[in-house]
């Protein structure tokens, strides 16, 4: 009875990816590279050929590009590792529905080398990116301006500064002149 369960599990959980996949013309290596794993294991958790995955981050990483929770899935198991609340990715994410855009069509904007990183900044396993670079592209595409990020940009600066040690009531002066110096820079 267990096995027969387990089966239906497996059978419900491949059935709701492939179905997703042909309805968002969605090819399984983009796929793959969308949530790291490679084509053959897109391949076998589609065909059944092994059961479907019951790893947190893999399940988290599919659930996200299909717009939906983990917990959609019968096998997830929460993983160990902690979530991030970003108020600069929540910003994001929320102009990316005021877009009406599905992570599918966001994440096709990207190069394929960068996609499961958005992947997994949109599952809350990273933090707001610190490149100003990388976070521009991110904010070019939802058309969010470099205005409306910066505050978010420069708090999370703060924080990575303050890990690496630095006192920033120390150091107010200097962190003010660094932060105007960057807002000058970008034109903000």
């Amino acid at each position: 009875m267990k096995a027969k369960a387990q089966s239906t599990i497996k059978n419900e959980s491949s059935q709701k990816l492939n179905k997703f996949l042909e309805e968002k013309n969605v090819h399984k290596k983009d796929f793959a590279q969308m949530i790291g794993v490679t084509l053959s294991y897109v391949y076998s958790l589609i065909d059944n050929s092994i059961p479907f995955s019951s790893r947190g981050t893999t399940l988290e990483r599919i659930a996200t590009v299909m717009g939906i929770r983990p917990e959609d899935f019968k096998e997830y198991t929460p993983s160990d590792e902690p979530k991030i609340i970003d108020v600069g990715i929540q910003l994001l994410q929320h102009k990316q529905k005021m877009l009406k855009m599905s992570n599918v069509d966001f994440l096709r904007k990207f190069p394929k080398n960068k996609r499961t990183e958005i992947v997994d900044l949109w599952r809350g396993a990273l933090p707001l990116p610190l490149d100003w670079k990388n976070l521009m592209n991110i904010c070019y595409i939802l058309d969010v301006s470099a205005d409306e990020i910066f505050p978010y940009w420069q708090s999370r600066m703060q924080q990575h500064m303050m890990a690496g040690g630095i006192d920033p009531m120390a150091n107010s002066d200097l962190m003010d002149a660094m932060f105007e110096a960057a807002r000058h820079q970008i034109g903000v």
